[in-house]
């Protein structure tokens, strides 16, 4: 695999089509995502802009997850666009034989939507640094020396800079979801995709997470979270996207979407998340 994506990516590095500054990062259109007879997204339309922080929150079984996994094509959907950087997703076949056809677009898009997941996925045979290094190294073939500058500079943005050769079952949760947010920024990517960053940590850990994602917002990065967090969607969000059974309920700005909800599915949610 790591053998083909350095065939696939060499000479495709800078393929993207012309951009401008107002070009979006991410735009999803009109998306419909179903397993078998479940439809799970029932024609979702999201913009991501250069520099804006979207993020998505609802119920368990919402579609948020797979609202995320569908913009860097972790999912195939059904119908509707998928576009990055103004540059549509070229699909072959119909509903659920529909498919990315090439093979070069999708790991453009992939190498440039780096994703958090809830579980860290790190190599556990591999010290943190080695974690951090592996995807520029083999992925994109870039200069280990270069690399390694960038892992370590990223670790210490992090602030687990002391624990570069230290292995993932040495770290807490928090630590480790730190390494992997340092892992995806040095994929130098256009956007972040954060899956519940913070779900798998008690709470004091999780804070340690929580301070990362809101530096990173501060410092204008593109940004689309699922999260569970109120608090942390409040506080970085440019647009918060309620989403209640595969649909957009509500979508604003945060102090309009939690200072004064407009449907009743988004108060009986709030105030359920609320009271828990």
């Amino acid at each position: 695999m790591a053998w083909f994506c350095r065939h696939i990516l060499a000479g495709i590095a800078n393929d993207w089509p012309d951009v401008t500054q107002d070009t979006p990062v991410i735009e999803i259109r009109d998306l419909h995502k179903a397993y078998g007879a479940l439809e799970v997204l029932k024609g979702v339309s999201i913009t991501a802009p250069k520099g804006h922080v979207i993020s998505l929150i609802g119920s368990s079984g919402s579609g948020k997850s797979t609202l995320l996994r569908c913009c860097n094509l972790l999912e195939d959907s059904q119908q509707g666009e998928v576009v990055f950087k103004g540059e549509p997703v070229i699909w072959r076949g119909t509903g659920h034989g529909r498919r990315p056809a090439d093979p070069k677009q999708v790991l453009r898009i992939r190498t440039n939507l780096s994703m958090v997941f809830q579980q860290f996925n790190l190599w556990a045979h591999m010290t943190i640094l080695q974690n951090v290094m592996e995807a520029p190294l083999t992925v994109l073939r870039r200069d280990r020396a270069e690399v390694e500058a960038a892992a370590r500079a990223y670790l210490d943005k992090v602030g687990i800079g002391d624990k570069c050769d230290v292995y993932p079952a040495q770290l807490s949760g928090g630590q480790q979801q730190r390494a992997a947010i340092a892992r995806a920024l040095c994929m130098e990517p256009e956007a972040l995709l954060f899956d519940e960053p913070t779900s798998a940590l008690d709470p004091e850990l999780e804070q340690e997470v929580v301070k990362v994602i809101k530096d990173l917002a501060a410092e204008g990065r593109t940004m689309m979270i699922v999260t569970h967090d109120m608090k942390l969607a409040a506080d970085v969000s440019d647009t918060v996207v309620f989403l209640h059974q595969g649909l957009i309920e509500e979508q604003g700005a945060p102090e309009t979407l939690f200072g004064a909800p407009k449907s009743e599915r988004l108060r009986g949610f709030l105030s359920a998340t609320h009271a828990a």
